[in-house]
């Protein structure tokens, strides 16, 4: 399916953000919609060509700018710092996320009461705390995530339904944190589901993350097999 892109510049406590936007071509009405919550680099070329993706598949998608003006981590520890910078403060997290929700509603390529959103690693994190604030989505889909939940927040009831795509030997957050995760959304009454993949690490979606001694490992049978999941569970949760 042919489709078009565009920036979507927006602004959140006085900050630029540049969202890469694409729907597929020759759109007349709106389509149901995904954010795609990047890893913690930030909105690089793997997330806007995941929205791509999603566009071809029949969705509006907006790759998400987490930090503004598109920046992105240049080595591991810029990429940490910036990611930190929103670890130790989940409520502006929270805000910024819910901001570039509301932007991607408010494209007229969207249906702004058919929306999900899908995150990889910090991005993993990101969609299960948009579920966890209560946020107005129909599902949300974390890739080899993040599972620490915030501390001091509200928690209202969780709306979205949840899918969780992990690697068995993820050590940045091993089964026993799945389990946690687990028990908290039980907890808290939400429709979740948990896929466990054997013999995968962490970035397991990532063609370029190439280092096992950090735990994170292409695996491209575990990628085709996540994307099967994730087209089956958008199709139950955007009609």
């Amino acid at each position: 399916m042919a489709l078009k892109t565009r920036t979507v510049v927006y602004q959140h406590q006085g900050v630029d953000f540049e969202g890469h936007l694409a729907f597929p071509e020759g759109t007349e009405s709106p389509k149901p919609a995904v954010m795609v919550i990047p890893t913690w680099v930030g909105r690089d070329a793997f997330a806007c060509r995941k929205a791509e993706q999603l566009a071809q598949w029949g969705y509006t998608a907006l790759a998400v700018d987490l930090y503004g003006g598109a920046k992105v981590g240049q080595t591991p520890e810029e990429s940490s710092a910036l990611m930190k910078g929103l670890l130790s403060d989940r409520s502006l997290l929270k805000d910024r996320l819910w901001t570039a929700l509301e932007v991607l509603k408010a494209q007229p390529e969207s249906d702004p009461d058919q929306v999900a959103a899908i995150g990889f690693c910090f991005g993993g994190l990101c969609v299960l705390d948009l579920a966890r604030s209560g946020a107005n989505l129909q599902g949300v889909i974390s890739f080899h995530g993040l599972f620490h939940p915030p501390v001091g927040l509200p928690t209202p009831p969780i709306q979205a339904k949840i899918l969780i795509l992990h690697g068995f030997d993820d050590p940045l957050a091993p089964p026993e944190e799945a389990l946690v995760l687990g028990r908290e959304l039980t907890h808290r009454g939400a429709d979740w589901q948990l896929h466990v993949y054997s013999h995968t690490m962490h970035a397991f979606t990532n063609p370029t993350a190439n280092d096992p001694g950090f735990g994170t490992l292409y695996n491209p049978t575990t990628d085709d097999r996540s994307l099967e999941v994730l087209q089956a569970f958008l199709r139950e949760v955007l009609k």
